[in-house]
């Protein structure tokens, strides 16, 4: 089926999802695997505290990303808007945009590098041991941010275009690099922790470099006409803001939950920390597979939204919702039968691996519990209504704080995931609730 068309039976929008959706699927996938290996290359160590440090390093980094992840999200939605009305000017000015302010923040956050990393380490509260080991991993990976944000660009130009599988070629090539590299500068010789950060970094530059070039080269077949005039335009740059504004409150307020869930697991004991750690690649893996049918809607539902087309975004929506589900319930089978196996291959110390499987349970309901907040976050995006967003991810904060407050003194590290999959579920409940809202805005 051709980009420049939107299908027209329930089975063509199913065939486009899914043909949108795999490629992502399989890009998303590799990324958490990629912190599996990173856990697995340290965690035959006979210390624990190198599974925690590099698992705390990475989350600071991951945050970053998380918290400028409107450079991604916010460029897939304007640009499938624009696609979708025909505006092919602003499609390239979109682009130039995002890029540009990639490029300040990540100087930004060089600039202040050694205060974020003390602040993010004593919020984070692990022991002095994890602490050092974690200094190490920062140095070295914070010179890789300038690459990822643009990285964050590049796959915001190619989602709101609908090519999935230039995306897929970025990440594949940024993923595997780092796995390769990984294995070679850690098992291979010795570098430890600062290791596995440098992998990341040559990682990030090669993918940031080879995705800037893809996006060219698409923007050139779609004939977009270079920017000159649009770029500082006052009403789009206020909408930007406005957008921009409500997804960084809305991120903030999801790693304020990640980073409450590690530290407080960090306060449990160094193999608490360990065990969540291992699981929460099990949550990542999950998470960032249902997310392809995210980004694919997102795509889709933004370009019908642009169009003005109620039936075509609808359509999105039911045809993600079907088949996320379907792989949802996939993840948590596979979890039931083979989450021990899976664990023993994350971590070869008997402590972490006993820890882990007394918590594997809640991995194994959390596919199916968030898969409706990502599904329903890629409609809101392609629709560019970060206002619900905002609001329900406030609404879902309050109520994770207050379930840990309940239910820890009782529960210990079960009522920690007990209150992240409520967190999780809060996220689904609210944008469901105001959907109908969203759907008005078409008629």
């Amino acid at each position: 089926m051709s980009d420049a068309t939107l299908p027209h039976t329930p089975r063509a929008w199913r065939r486009r999802m899914w043909a949108l959706s795999w490629p992502i699927m399989l890009s998303n996938a590799t990324v958490p695997l990629v912190g599996a290996v990173d856990t697995a290359v340290v965690g035959h160590w006979q210390d624990p505290a190198a599974i925690g440090a590099v698992a705390i390093g990475a989350l600071i980094f991951t945050c970053f990303a998380w918290i400028f992840g409107f450079l991604r999200m916010g460029t897939t939605g304007f640009i499938a808007q624009a696609w979708g009305a025909g505006a092919l000017a602003e499609v390239s000015a979109t682009t130039v945009r995002a890029l540009l302010l990639a490029w300040l923040l990540a100087l930004s956050l060089l600039l202040v590098q050694l205060p974020l990393r003390e602040l993010a380490l004593g919020i984070l509260g692990a022991d002095a041991g994890v602490a050092t080991l974690a200094r190490q991993y920062y140095r070295v990976r914070v010179w890789g941010l300038p690459a990822a944000l643009t990285h964050l660009v590049v796959l915001g130009t190619l989602f709101g275009l609908q090519r999935m599988r230039a995306a897929l070629v970025t990440q594949l090539v940024l993923n595997g690099l780092h796995i390769a590299l990984a294995l070679l500068l850690v098992r291979g010789w010795g570098w430890g922790v600062p290791g596995v950060a440098l992998a990341t970094v040559l990682g990030e530059y090669t993918a940031a470099g080879l995705g800037a070039w893809l996006v060219w080269r698409h923007l050139q077949r779609l004939h977009c006409p270079w920017p000159r005039k649009g770029l500082v335009d006052r009403q789009r740059l206020r909408v930007l803001w406005h957008v921009n504004a409500n997804l960084l409150l809305r991120t903030l307020c999801v790693q304020a939950t990640s980073f409450a869930f590690t530290a407080t697991g960090a306060r449990l004991g160094t193999v608490t920390l360990a065990a969540n750690a291992v699981l929460m690649h099990f949550v990542h893996v999950m998470t960032f597979s249902v997310d392809g049918f995210a980004h694919a809607a997102e795509a889709l539902a933004g370009r019908a939204y642009g169009a003005g087309d109620r039936p075509a975004f609808r359509a999105a929506l039911r045809s993600a919702m079907v088949l996320a589900a379907l792989v949802a319930m996939g993840f948590s089978v596979v979890y039931l039968v083979a989450g021990r196996t899976l664990i023993g291959w994350l971590s070869g110390l008997d402590s972490v691996r006993t820890a882990a499987a007394i918590y594997l349970p809640w991995a194994v309901l959390a596919p199916l519990v968030s898969v409706w907040a990502y599904l329903l976050d890629g409609i809101y995006l392609g629709a560019t209504r970060t206002t619900e967003m905002r609001n329900g991810m406030v609404l879902a904060l309050a109520v994770y704080g207050l379930c840990v407050w309940v239910s820890l003194p009782h529960l210990g590290n079960h009522g920690l995931w007990l209150s992240m999959l409520i967190f999780l579920l809060m996220r689904g409940a609210t944008l469901g609730w105001w959907y109908p809202r969203l759907e008005r805005c078409l008629a």
